[in-house]
């Protein structure tokens, strides 16, 4: 079965079968022709993270508006012009000053420190809606192991770092065939069945503070519950047979000491995710603060959380840049490849929400403000594309540059401090989260959705 035929079709009048009782599938994506004039596009969204934030001297663009000069650290993004919007001046209010934390609410917004609780990160509320429509709701891949992704309970998602463990849950049955995975999955709801009943007698006897943890614990073992259901309910659909050359690309061995080859395997395999309809959602972390990977292919050893604590060496500053440049070259493979791939007749790159950026800007002071942030595709989702946003314009004495038209140190302040208070990130969550048709009127601390970006 080819993952690009229709075989893998099944129909509307089939049913789960089990304890003697048949119960009939919605109407499911796959029961769709590929050709149903009824049927709408799939939306998909993609968060890409970069660590320690950017050479901000090197990253900044200058002038707002159509006809902008992009930037060296963005260079590589210049051909997609048309299909990306850089951003200037978003912040998360609750992250100033919170260095190192602020990966944990790039994609939530949430308060932050001691005593406080994460909240759902914006792909688990997509994911959530579209969680019907795929085998796997979304997809977590982080070089660390640490995913963006945080449930409604605020709690970590874990993620997969190896590129053939991804490609080897997606696309491959375990091994045993269909009825050995649903006895696993079988006795692993008879597990879940058993903690949960003991936590309910167990939570007649504890006091409140005890309580608030044990339903955070049964909070994370209901999810796993749910995704238990999920699984078991795709058994019957073949996974796509995925063509033997692209298999074998795609299950090596890819260590992260070639992180070129390591990103472009990833981004191979997130793309192939979208194309399959295997899932519509994926975060991808390329590092933490204090672990972004180094770059030997271009002679930087030094891991990026070293590059950003650079003490103004010009030299260090240009392997940043450099580090940065290499970074956002892997992004543009990825727009590259969903441009180039189509759902029906439209680019997956049209009917892709995909934001890339960092929860920090000036990593050798850790300032929170001014993040670096791209936006890309979408365009058949309602999002338009090809002038550069910023927030700092009119609320600063401009950029300042010195002599030879090179931006200012003093620049270093605008990225610790915000400007404008207005800048805020999650009004770009919340309005990303209503192209992916998720409803909803705020995002953490939105303000309003970012005219600037729709449509």
């Amino acid at each position: 079965m080819h993952f690009l035929s229709q075989s893998w079709l099944i129909g509307r009048r089939h049913f789960l079968r089990g304890l003697g009782v048949s119960i009939g599938l919605p109407l499911l994506d796959c029961m769709r022709p590929l050709r149903a004039a009824a049927a709408p596009k799939a939306r998909r969204s993609v968060f890409v993270y970069l660590p320690n934030g950017v050479n901000t001297l090197d990253f900044q663009i200058l002038d707002a508006g159509k006809g902008y000069r992009i930037s060296r650290g963005l260079k590589p993004l210049e051909r997609h012009r048309d299909n990306i919007t850089p951003i200037s001046g978003l912040h998360h209010p609750h992250g100033l000053g919170h260095h190192h934390g602020c990966q944990s609410i790039w994609l939530t917004g949430a308060e932050i420190g001691q005593g406080k609780r994460n909240s759902i990160s914006l792909d688990q509320m997509i994911a959530a809606q579209l969680a019907p429509h795929t085998r796997f709701a979304s997809l977590e891949i982080s070089d660390t192991g640490r995913s963006l992704a945080y449930n409604s309970d605020g709690i970590n998602l874990p993620a997969e770092i190896k590129p053939r463990d991804v490609f080897r849950r997606l696309f491959e049955a375990p091994e045993g065939g269909v009825e050995k995975e649903r006895e696993g999955l079988r006795r692993r709801g008879s597990v879940l069945d058993v903690v949960l009943d003991e936590a309910r007698a167990l939570d007649k006897k504890i006091g409140s503070e005890d309580r608030g943890r044990l339903d955070q614990y049964l909070s994370s073992v209901r999810e796993v519950e749910v995704r238990t259901e999920r699984a078991d309910r795709w058994l019957d659909v073949p996974r796509p047979l995925v063509p033997e050359a692209i298999r074998k690309n795609l299950t090596r061995d890819v260590p992260q000491t070639k992180p070129g080859d390591y990103y472009r395997t990833f981004y191979d395999l997130m793309l192939l995710a979208f194309q399959t309809d295997t899932t519509r959602v994926i975060t991808f972390s390329t590092g933490e603060e204090g672990k972004g990977l180094p770059i030997p292919e271009l002679g930087i050893n030094q891991t990026r959380h070293s590059l950003s604590h650079h003490n103004g060496d010009p030299e260090q500053m240009d392997r940043l840049t450099q580090s940065d440049a290499f970074n956002i070259e892997q992004f543009a493979y990825f727009l590259d490849r969903l441009a180039a791939t189509k759902d029906g007749d439209t680019p997956l790159l049209d009917l892709t929400v995909s934001l890339y950026g960092s929860g920090m800007a000036y990593g050798h002071s850790h300032g929170n403000a001014n993040l670096p942030t791209v936006v890309a595709g979408g365009r058949a989702l309602g999002l338009k594309h090809g002038t550069h946003v910023d927030f700092n314009a009119g609320h600063f004495n401009g950029y300042d540059l010195d002599e030879k038209g090179v931006l200012k140190t003093t620049h270093y302040e605008l990225c610790s401090r915000p400007v404008n208070d207005n800048g805020r990130l999650s009004n770009l969550l919340l309005t990303l989260a209503q192209k992916m048709e998720v409803e909803t009127a705020a995002f953490a601390d939105s303000l309003g959705t970012l005219s600037q970006i729709e449509a």
